[in-house]
């Protein structure tokens, strides 16, 4: 799998297809897309080998010709599942919706650790085989917290983690440390319901669409590029808990989409925003 963004210029299909040739790598699905606005030109190829291919020697021999385009680029087997740290609270629905997910086959990803901030989710953690780490988070122990983060990410080799309804504030340097590479979902009311009871601030205004929102995490809160949003409409017979429970799906929906396309290497950041290929 080859994902690239660059500046846009002549010959960049050419220049990568006859890599790909020259390499015994047959290409079996391409998706391209040139922003105008930005002048940047984003690639996802597939490509599949005749026999085995050695991946970091294929890298290396790329390196050349991303240079030579001021790429930014990842070459990956594609048979290679991503490890992800899911990161929780109390709130349950998104972890179980993505083990779901996980256990059926229709995400596929290894979640080789979970880790949360309060006990309340060990025994699905056990219950799925998964070891399950409580670090409490208070505001004189959140350095010491992020550390130990930091040591999990590292000592399980992990890809991508996902703040599965984690309710904690990551500081500006973890934010720096996982660029990229962390996932956030939330309720799509911000900035307009902030704080406690969003669903029933929403209520009380009479919303007509509920939604959630799943992004990568930035130093700006919230504010991360968009990867994937799900919403649904409700109307005046739809009570405050109805809004609450619509909000749940749309978390899971959003949240499930956006892994699995991180973890297919679909999307690609475009400055605040991202270029996703979808299937």
């Amino acid at each position: 799998m080859l994902t690239l963004s660059c500046m846009d210029t002549i010959g960049i299909v050419h220049a990568v297809s006859g890599f790909l040739v020259a390499h015994r790598l047959n290409i079996v699905n391409s998706q391209q897309f040139d922003d105008p606005g930005s002048g940047r030109f984003f690639l996802r190829v597939q490509a599949r080998a005749e026999r085995p291919v050695d991946v970091l020697a294929l890298r290396s021999a790329f390196q050349a010709l991303a240079d030579n385009y001021g790429m930014d680029w990842n070459l990956s087997d594609a048979d290679e599942r991503m490890r992800l740290l899911i990161m929780v609270s109390k709130f349950d629905h998104c972890l179980n919706d993505l083990l779901y997910r996980i256990r059926t086959g229709a995400l596929r990803v290894e979640v080789p650790v979970i880790v949360s901030n309060h006990p309340d989710l060990a025994p699905l953690a056990e219950a799925e085989g998964i070891p399950f780490v409580h670090i409490p988070v208070t505001a004189e122990t959140k350095p010491q917290a992020e550390v130990r983060v930091r040591e999990i990410v590292d000592e399980y080799r992990i890809d991508l983690v996902v703040l599965a309804r984690y309710m904690q504030i990551l500081s500006d340097e973890l934010c720096a440390d996982l660029a990229g590479r962390a996932i956030n979902i939330h309720h799509s009311f911000l900035p307009g319901f902030k704080g406690a009871r969003p669903y029933h601030q929403a209520f009380e205004r009479g919303v007509k669409l509920v939604g959630a929102t799943a992004h990568y995490v930035t130093a700006d809160l919230d504010e991360g590029p968009i990867i994937e949003q799900e919403v649904f409409r409700v109307n005046h017979a739809h009570s405050a808990e109805d809004l609450a429970l619509a909000g749940r799906d749309a978390e899971c929906a959003a949240l499930a989409r956006a892994v699995r396309w991180h973890s297919e290497r679909r999307v690609l950041l475009n400055g605040a925003r991202t270029v996703v290929f979808t299937d």
